[in-house]
């Protein structure tokens, strides 16, 4: 029996080896290929009372236009900027390991330097470089393309969610919002009016600032907002409970609803200056929100909601927590500086000190070793190509010309300053075009055919993996973060669930804290009234928001990422532990110090006689074991091998003649040698004869 299978080539923007792959592609069998991302990749289960939830994210890095921080800013001529990032969540449940049977949930963001000509000259040392418009664009062209890519991959709606600052006492971000408010002004006038860019423009530093405004619940108001428009995507329809009990806020979700589920359709593009800080705290939140519809979705939840202090929701800010840091290190040279606990106005600090490091680092990165870090970029996407005779990549002056090809040749085509789109790409908005089944997408599409049983299409060995010898210990699933295992408190009469709200002093990894931390949060209780406020953002060095200080957790621990512990004292400890420590009969139903019956006693010896069975057991063990009633049965098992176990070996019987040859040979490494006997000589001198003579 057989079956077909689709495999679509991959999206080529974010392939980081393609120039690699180029020289060998038409010659070898594409099973050979292995396409390289570049980006971040965590994950993490959610246990839900015993059914295992597996949370995916995934960043993928664009390979256009890639570099580091100060020296890639803005946008290329053919409208691809600096520091795209998709970002993509994906829910699946574990507890069916098939993609046809199986469901799956997922919802993809963006993030991208403002798709500007721009730039800051750091050829002065000067902690914020000056913002420069490069090159005038009334017509937005460069916007346009930019746009034109991203209608053509996610759809409509594109909503842009533009953190940058729009009041300043000297202009300096708001030049970026200034020029980004009139290029979206200009091309929407020639989109159709149901396919318009959505431009929201949001001052996150500001609201920072400000004791009235909670600046993530604005931010979660604006997420609300967007994955009603957008939608999500999962591979399964409305459950039945739904149906009957439709939720209010899933009738009004966005997206496209087909038979089989839903789709997504149009996406969310967030940028500050460097696309680092607040765009990962803004992401995050859109996260959440998208989160609470695709647990809702799998049936998981009764209401698309998630709250903050759950560890559900405190497994997924570690998961983008770890997102950020990657992402900022790759292009900013540092991990992040404000984090979510700095918006929720919770950061300890203590960790204002440890921020300064992350500043300098910051700057030093930018400083010293960017340079080199971009001419490595450039050799490996082949954006330079050495050639004998022509000047090395380090002894040119600038690489904006490699980046920019139309500075060093005409256009042959000039596009439409009002048809800025592609014509086959406005004729199937709001889906996007690169998933529409037609006939430019179908060439991209290889069919193969396969037996049924084929190891190549065989989920289980694909996921399991039988032919490979390894250690359950080593395995993924099981070293993964969970939520049971990392984030639920261990304190008896817990409720499970990771939707619960804990307290701040309740969380798993509060309670599992090693000394220097449970110390570090005393102090931060005893200080708390005097702690200076948040850091402001006029602190920091580029982008207000990636040079100042925040959160930043003791590298001893192995994750603290929750919500800062208050411990209390040691009277206070011990009233805990009293009440933690519940009477037997409360919490097992019986109370085993009054006593068991013969009958019970007896089945409780033959239970622990088969433990011990598979444990080496020490001479006080033995005893009991010697005390045993007659009535317990000794099982034995019955072969010629001898009983050995992991802990021990019982020694087996050597013969005479091999003790002395193996004392011989120990005797012969410390110099001792044995008489040779008569047959031995005369082999040796046959073997001298018929060799040498």
């Amino acid at each position: 029996m057989c079956g077909t299978a689709n495999f679509w080539e991959p999206y080529m923007k974010y392939v980081w080896n393609g120039e690699l792959l180029d020289i060998i592609k038409n010659t070898v069998h594409r099973d050979w290929l292995l396409y390289i991302i570049h980006g971040f990749c965590g994950q993490s289960k959610l246990l839900i009372y015993g059914r295992p939830v597996y949370v995916t994210l995934i960043a993928r890095r664009s390979s256009k236009f890639a570099g580091t921080r100060f020296l890639k800013r803005g946008a290329n001529c053919e409208g691809d900027v600096a520091n795209e990032v998709e970002t993509e969540q994906i829910l699946c449940d574990a507890s069916v390991m098939s993609f046809t049977a199986g469901s799956y949930s997922s919802y993809v963001q963006v993030r991208g330097s403002v798709p500007l000509y721009w730039s800051q000259d750091i050829s002065t040392m000067m902690p914020k470089p000056p913002i420069t418009l490069d090159q005038a664009d009334p017509f937005a062209h460069v916007a346009a393309l930019h746009f034109d890519q991203m209608l053509q991959r996610f759809g409509s709606p594109i909503i842009i969610l533009n953190l940058v600052k729009e009041r300043e006492k000297r202009k300096h971000e708001r030049i970026l919002s200034e020029e980004l408010v009139a290029a979206v002004t200009y091309l929407n006038q020639f989109l159709p009016p149901e396919h318009t860019i959505i431009y929201i423009p949001w001052d996150m530093a500001k609201y920072t600032k400000s004791k009235l405004c909670n600046v993530l619940d604005r931010l979660n108001v604006i997420a609300e907002s967007v994955v009603k428009k957008t939608g999500f995507f999962v591979n399964r329809p409305d459950s039945y409970c739904s149906i009957l009990r439709p939720d209010e806020k899933w009738n009004e979700l966005g997206g496209c609803v087909i038979p089989t589920g839903r789709l997504q359709t149009g996406v969310l593009r967030t940028n500050c200056v460097d696309c680092l800080d607040r765009t990962n705290t803004a992401q995050f939140m859109v996260g959440k929100c998208a989160l609470a519809y695709q647990l809702y979705s799998l049936g998981l939840i009764d209401k698309p909601n998630l709250q903050f202090d759950t560890d559900a929701v405190r497994l997924f800010e570690e998961l983008y927590e770890d997102h950020g840091d990657t992402l900022s290190l790759q292009y900013g040279g540092s991990q992040l500086v404000h984090r979510v606990k700095t918006y929720r106005k919770i950061a300890p600090w203590t960790q204002h000190s440890k921020d300064i490091m992350q500043t300098l680092s910051r700057y030093y990165s930018n400083a010293f070793s960017d340079a080199d870090r971009q001419d490595s970029i450039n050799l490996f996407l082949g954006v330079f190509h050495p050639t004998e005779g022509k000047p090395h990549l380090w002894e040119l002056p600038t690489d904006f010309y490699l980046h920019h090809k139309n500075t060093m040749r005409l256009l042959a085509t000039r596009r439409s300053y009002t048809y800025w789109w592609t014509p086959e790409v406005i004729k199937y908005l709001p889906l996007p075009y690169d998933e529409v089944i037609c006939a430019a997408n179908l060439k991209k599409l290889i069919v193969k055919k396969f037996h049924k049983y084929e190891e190549e299409i065989d989920i289980h060995n694909e996921f399991f993996r039988p032919h490979e010898l390894s250690s359950f210990d080593d395995t993924f699933c099981l070293a993964m973060t969970s939520s049971a295992r990392d984030f639920m408190p261990k304190t008896v009469g817990i409720d499970p669930s990771p939707f619960t709200v804990r307290k701040p002093d309740e969380t798993g990894k509060s309670v599992l804290g090693n000394k220097s931390n449970r110390e570090e949060a005393v102090l931060q209780r005893k200080t708390a009234a005097s702690a200076p406020p948040p850091p402001s953002e006029e602190a920091a060095s580029s982008s207000s928001e990636d040079d100042s200080g925040t959160d930043r957790e003791d590298e001893g621990s192995v994750s603290q990422r929750s919500t800062p512990v208050k411990m209390t004292d040691t009277g206070d400890s011990a009233k805990v532990t009293e009440n933690v420590v519940q009477p037997m009969k409360e919490v097992y139903g019986i109370n085993l110090s009054e006593g068991l019956s013969e009958e019970d006693l007896s089945i409780y010896l033959r239970f622990e006689q088969l433990g011990q069975s598979q444990h080496r057991q020490d001479k006080s063990s033995q005893q009991f074991c010697s005390r045993c009633p007659d009535g317990v049965i000794k099982l034995t098992p019955i072969s010629a091998f001898s009983q050995d176990n992991i802990y021990e070996v019982q020694p087996p019987r050597v013969d005479r003649k091999s003790t002395e040859i193996f004392q011989a040979h120990i005797q012969a490494s410390q110099g001792i040698m044995q008489p040779l006997g008569k047959e031995d000589t005369s082999m040796y001198r046959e073997y001298i004869r018929n060799r040498y003579l």
